[in-house]
């Protein structure tokens, strides 16, 4: 027995008793009568005490050696420790060593193994299995298998069925590109690592499984961020015989569920924004309404003067920024130059100082009265206190630097804190989206959508005004699921893919083995996925998904500890009929 307790386990009630312990050494304090080791598990720490009075020479002799890191196995009595240490579950006592054997030497750590630790990033995703040490990354690890078993028991519960869906499976045209394997027993042809189980999940339906879920790797050929990674984890579902209101309601009650069980939050709504709204009002179809600053557009009321810069815009909008009068002119500036970077792209900022007195002061003075700048005020929003923050240009493009905006200066106030939670239902999404370069319309979610059926008939017209019977589920300014109503039927689906540029030959080759299935009573079905990572991230606080994953990779998509992707040899590639010209 390599152990009797785990390290966070002793405590007042064991003293006096024998025990076994073992776990790696935190840190050694030699003072020569008498040392102390700080012996971890992932459960905990125990000291561990060495002295000449009490302990065989040769143990304390084996004790000296120790180091950062070594694997120990201890066996002694459990006593009261004299300086207790109350901000650790085992701090009213310590172990007295009888016997200690040395289960394995360590090199010094290249980083520091602690809460706060001297490594930086890179080198620590180089060890990461010495980072998963550190109680930061291991209790998000441990948080995450809480998150899973909290979801897969809600589920069951409501009488879904957990399927395993391929991994090999068909490369498909639309949505990221795929990861590819060559296929070795099938000369030039190969397999693509699924974005999603989409299309098994909809024959499942068809299959009779009527409640469906699964807890899978899912993956995307894709730039990366802090919340992307080439191969993420999803909670993919699917159920038959509903409406859009059946899943919205499922998956509230598990949401509601899982801010229950693991944050001890209640939310009693869940409110409902259509897409158009939600683009008006905030500028993103995942808008944080855990704050205000809502979008008050400004045409009607910053046009009519010689101010040349908003004539010639298609669109001028404001934001309101609560106590923002305060600002001084430098920090007004530094706003200014963040809108203009590269990643925002506007090309400057009008901004109007809403003063306790009543009073304005603008960057625009010259172009507008007290009364112009009071009807900005009224349509932001605005406040004695506040500061008004205006951009202007080209619709789509300036809600989407003044998002930007908003966001950032939210976070500078300190109103996305990461204990509040506010979900929210984003419904009615276009249908179809057009496509500069390629000068044609992409299904916005997937192909398999369902229109709303009140805008069937635009598809032949108007084919951009078309809503989808869509929903994205956002919190706190995340999308964390979406999800859609399926095309059921032959007909339709084909229709679909005759309006996003499919030949019918096309279609037939790539999806055939889907609409044949439809021909043998497919159920009205929808569903929805959840992206686990990022969840998880966000009920526990942050959203980098990155600590929240045991081996995530970097920036670039490579695994810098195993050194992955690499090159394969000449007799791999010839074995899988590839011919390529590896340089050295």
């Amino acid at each position: 027995m390599f152990r009797s307790h785990t390290n966070g386990a002793l405590n007042a009630q064991h003293i006096n008793q024998e025990v076994i312990l073992s776990g790696w050494v935190q840190k050694s304090r030699d003072k020569g009568f008498i040392i102390w080791v700080d012996l971890r598990d992932r459960y905990g720490i125990t000291q561990l005490v060495f002295d000449t009075e009490r302990t065989a020479d040769e143990i304390m002799e084996k004790a000296r050696k120790l180091h950062r890191e070594f694997v120990i196995q201890v066996k002694g009595k459990v006593i009261e420790r004299e300086s207790k240490n109350t901000s650790i579950p085992t701090g009213e006592i310590e172990v007295l060593v009888e016997d200690l054997v040395i289960l394995n030497e360590a090199k010094n750590p290249p980083f520091t193994i602690e809460d706060k630790t001297d490594g930086g990033e890179d080198l620590r995703m180089k060890y990461r299995y010495l980072d998963i040490r550190r109680n930061p990354v291991k209790n998000k690890l441990i948080f995450r298998s809480k998150v899973a078993s909290e979801i897969r028991n809600y589920l069951t519960h409501q009488e879904f069925i957990e399927v395993e869906t391929p991994y090999l499976i068909k490369s498909t045209p639309e949505g990221a590109r795929d990861f590819v394997v060559p296929s070795r027993m099938n000369e030039g042809q190969f397999y693509a690592l699924p974005q999603s189980p989409q299309t098994f999940k909809q024959l499942l339906m068809v299959g009779g499984m009527d409640k469906y879920f699964q807890l899978v790797k899912c993956f995307r050929d894709e730039d990366l961020r802090a919340d992307r990674q080439p191969e993420f984890t999803q909670i993919d579902c699917e159920m038959a015989f509903v409406e859009q209101e059946d899943i919205l309601t499922t998956f509230e009650g598990l949401t509601k569920h899982l801010l229950k069980q693991l944050n001890n939050v209640e939310v009693a709504e869940f409110p409902r924004m259509t897409y158009e709204e939600a683009m008006k009002t905030y500028g993103n179809d995942k808008p944080d309404i855990r704050f205000g600053m809502k979008f008050g557009e400004l045409n009607e009321v910053s046009q009519h003067k010689d101010f040349k810069v908003f004539n010639e815009a298609e669109l001028v909008v404001g934001i309101a920024v609560p106590g923002g009068a305060s600002k001084s002119r430098k920090e007004i500036d530094q706003l200014i130059k963040w809108v203009q970077r590269p990643q925002v792209g506007a090309k400057g900022m009008v901004y109007v100082k809403c003063n306790e007195d009543g009073s304005f002061k603008s960057s625009v003075d010259k172009f507008y009265t007290h009364e112009d700048l009071q009807a900005w005020a009224e349509k932001t929003q605005a406040k004695a206190g506040d500061l008004i923050c205006v951009l202007s240009g080209e619709a789509n493009k300036t809600r989407a630097q003044l998002s930007a905006l908003r966001m950032e200066l939210a976070e500078q106030l300190g109103l996305r804190k990461s204990d509040e939670f506010a979900p929210l239902w984003v419904v009615d999404f276009p249908l179809l989206e057009w496509d500069e370069e390629t000068e044609r319309f992409h299904a916005m979610h997937h192909p398999f959508t369902s229109p709303k059926k009140e805008d069937i008939a635009l598809l032949a017209t108007a084919p951009g005004k078309v809503r989808a019977n869509a929903y994205d589920l956002v919190l706190n300014g995340n999308e964390i699921g979406g999800g859609s109503i399926r095309i059921h039927d032959q007909k339709t689906q084909a229709m679909m893919f005759d309006y996003l540029g499919f030949t019918p030959e096309e279609a037939q080759a790539q999806f055939g083995f889907l609409m044949d299935a439809f021909q043998y009573g497919a159920p009205p079905h929808g569903g929805i996925a959840f992206g686990f990572d990022r969840l998880v991230a966000i009920l526990g606080g942050q959203e980098s998904i990155r600590d929240y994953i045991a081996f995530p990779k970097n920036n670039s998509g490579r695994d810098v500890m195993i050194d992955a992707p690499a090159k394969l040899d000449q007799a791999q590639l010839k074995e899988l009929h590839l011919k390529l010209n590896l340089k050295s």
